[in-house]
């Protein structure tokens, strides 16, 4: 369980609380307005209404006391960068920032913030891996050079074991999970048979994976 400071409560800050309230995390939530802040009363640890910008505020809510500070202010770049800054200079463990253009993740990662979020950026390249073929499910990107994938089982392989395949020699992907039936084979060993109706969960590197699975 992890301290999370969530400053910006729009639609993508409410979100992220959610997803950060039910792993179990614990969230400060803060933003300037009141029905924003009342909105996600039942989902955060805390909550206040205040202006991020305003140094004696941030010195109130302890900023140091965070495992990650995240600014997820999306209408009003300029208090973004400048809660990202303070943050930073108040001496947060950690200062994640959304950024909607290229432009404003420089300034941020120059002014305070250590990551940058680029929701819609991220989500675009997610979708059109996922929905540009047939047979891919899902897509992790761990780095600009390697990724994980779901994708199904291919025809010609169904039937027979990894060893028969020799995956990782032949093709320089290693496959980490079956899953079949909604039950996932994370044992993954020569033996192992890969059914027709089963996915796979591979990692490898963006060509050896897009060759190896035709995305």
């Amino acid at each position: 369980m992890k301290a999370f400071l969530l400053i910006g409560l729009g639609r993508f800050g409410r979100h992220l609380a959610e997803q950060l309230n039910a792993q179990g995390h614990q969230v400060m939530a803060v933003d300037e307005n009141e029905e924003r802040v009342n909105q996600v009363l039942n989902i955060v640890t805390n909550a206040q209404i205040g202006d991020s910008t305003n140094p004696e505020f941030l010195a109130e809510l302890g900023v140091g006391n965070y495992d990650v500070c995240i600014v997820a202010i999306s209408d009003d770049f300029q208090s973004s960068l400048e809660t990202a800054s303070l943050l930073k200079e108040m001496g947060a463990r950690k200062v994640v920032a959304r950024a909607q253009r290229d432009v404003q993740a420089k300034f941020l990662l120059r002014n305070g913030a250590d990551e940058v979020l680029y929701p819609e950026k991220q989500l675009a390249k997610w979708a059109a891996v996922r929905y540009g073929s047939d047979h891919l499910f899902d897509y992790i990107e761990l780095d600009a050079s390697n990724a994980i994938v779901e994708v199904s089982v291919p025809e010609e392989w169904a039937g027979k074991t990894v060893g028969q395949l020799d995956i990782r020699k032949r093709y320089n992907i290693n496959l980490l999970a079956v899953k079949q039936g909604g039950t996932i084979n994370t044992t993954v060993t020569p033996d192992t048979l890969l059914p027709a109706d089963a996915n796979l969960l591979a990692l490898g590197e963006y060509k050896a994976l897009k060759k190896c699975f035709h995305v």
